[in-house]
């Protein structure tokens, strides 16, 4: 019976994912299209949750379904012309070739490939990371990684400021 509730959970996660998905795609209002992103993001978060990676999980709803979602919507907001800026590209047509192009190939590549389980017994370093994942991920990054952790934080204020002295009236 657990299995069958897995299950049913993981399609309509599935479904909500890739129903966002599409909807981003076809909506032609953008600000619309922007709240279906955020419903994408939320479908692969709970996919990731099922999966049993916690940290995966919640960096996707802190970081996509919080900071880039709001990114894109105050860009939304903020763009002065979104009819114009909502009217079909004269690539459209390319772009949606190259698209299932890339569907088709990657549909390809997942049914020619060998699917394996992992063994029973891992080994002791793996099995701590997928026992415990959001614990071992932190020890590891205010450890042995402290300093790339650091260099990020500094890169993404570096950003910050970037973006603030743009859009600075003068």
């Amino acid at each position: 019976m657990e299995n069958a509730f897995q299950e049913a959970v993981f399609w309509a996660l599935a479904a909500v994912t890739v129903g966002g998905a599409l909807l981003v795609v076809t909506q032609r209002d953008m600000l619309r299209a922007a709240l279906a992103l955020i419903v994408s993001f939320l479908g692969a978060a709970g996919l990731y949750a099922q999966m049993n990676a916690a940290f995966v999980a919640v960096a996707q709803v802190l970081i996509y379904g919080g900071a880039v979602s709001v990114l894109v919507i105050f860009a939304v907001m903020m763009t002065r012309d979104v009819p114009a800026a909502n009217r079909g590209a004269p690539v459209q047509p390319a772009a949606l070739a190259a698209a299932a192009l890339l569907f088709a190939g990657l549909a390809w590549a997942i049914a020619q490939a060998e699917w394996t389980l992992l063994p029973d017994a891992l080994p002791g370093p793996l099995e701590a990371v997928f026992v415990d994942s959001a614990s071992t991920l932190g020890t590891l990054l205010l450890t042995d990684y402290v300093l790339a952790f650091e260099a990020v934080g500094v890169l993404l204020l570096a950003a910050v400021i970037g973006a603030l002295a743009l859009v600075r009236e003068r």
